[in-house]
């Protein structure tokens, strides 16, 4: 197990013990599950998407340790909690942003923003999380492609270099800090990540809030646009089901229609001023 996962379910035993401090398994019938969910809502004052994560968690353990013999309260299998969410937005960048990004000079007093834009760069080129970019090895990188075992699904991964992500590779290949760590880039912590993201997305006139994993979604969306077939961008980003990656797909389909729209309409205009 990862240390995020144990983090999440230090969390969860956390919150177990302030709902119930002698809770047992057996208390977890139809009616322990939805108290429990109560407590999330009023207690926590936990979002539904939040709520719903956790009774993830839980329906988890208590899935692992029914297996092991622990108990026999299997009513946690047919428990649905009614949570009403919202879909979370999807930020990404258009091709136009990206090249606006890569572009952009960094000024001279704001050279830290020039390393953490390249780790960002590279990850919208390569599709990689952050926990992926952070460990990449140089054993890793092959002459055109990098081979990697994700940190959070345990998949092996190859994804192919193209001529940005080779670039920003050769940038850092003699780095101190990079020769020192054994690592590919000199990737900062994720929180300091985000900030940098945001600071750079001020400069560079982008209003959307960058984060590491805005990425990932600019990877695959720019991938769809472009006419690479959804099978093969799923694989990329290592779902385990196309049904996952469809979403930008739905994405990619709504702003390709919003700017055909916009551009019948810019037509339509210059019509009616011909005429």
């Amino acid at each position: 197990w990862t240390e995020s996962t144990y983090e999440k379910f230090a969390a969860v035993k956390n919150h177990l013990k302030e709902f119930k401090e002698d809770v047992t398994f057996e208390y977890f019938d139809e009616f322990g599950l939805n108290e429990y969910v109560n407590f999330l809502r009023d207690k926590k004052d936990m979002r539904n998407s939040t709520i719903g994560k956790q009774m993830g968690f839980l329906k988890w353990f208590l899935r692992w340790s029914f297996k092991k013999d622990y108990h026999q309260n299997i009513a946690y299998d047919t428990f649905k909690p009614k949570l009403k969410t919202t879909p979370k937005k999807v930020i990404f960048l258009t091709w136009e942003e990206l090249n606006r990004l890569k572009d952009y000079q960094i000024p001279k007093d704001k050279q830290y923003l020039e390393r953490v834009r390249d780790v960002f760069l590279f990850c919208c080129f390569t599709s990689l999380r952050y926990s992926d970019v952070r460990n990449l090895k140089r054993s890793d990188v092959k002459s055109d492609h990098i081979e990697v075992t994700t940190v959070k699904t345990a998949d092996s991964l190859s994804i192919e270099l193209n001529k940005y992500s080779k670039a920003i590779l050769e940038k850092y290949k003699d780095n101190p800090y990079c020769l020192d760590k054994g690592v590919m880039l000199p990737v900062p912590c994720n929180q300091l990540m985000n900030s940098y993201l945001k600071e750079i997305a001020d400069l560079c006139g982008i209003r959307k809030n960058l984060t590491t994993h805005t990425a990932r979604h600019s990877y695959a969306t720019l991938c769809l646009s472009m006419g690479v077939p959804i099978e093969t961008i799923s694989q990329t980003l290592g779902h385990r089901s196309i049904s996952t990656t469809q979403i930008y797909a739905d994405i990619t389909r709504t702003k390709i229609n919003e700017d055909m729209t916009n551009l019948a309409e810019r037509i339509e205009g210059k019509y009616e001023l011909v005429k």
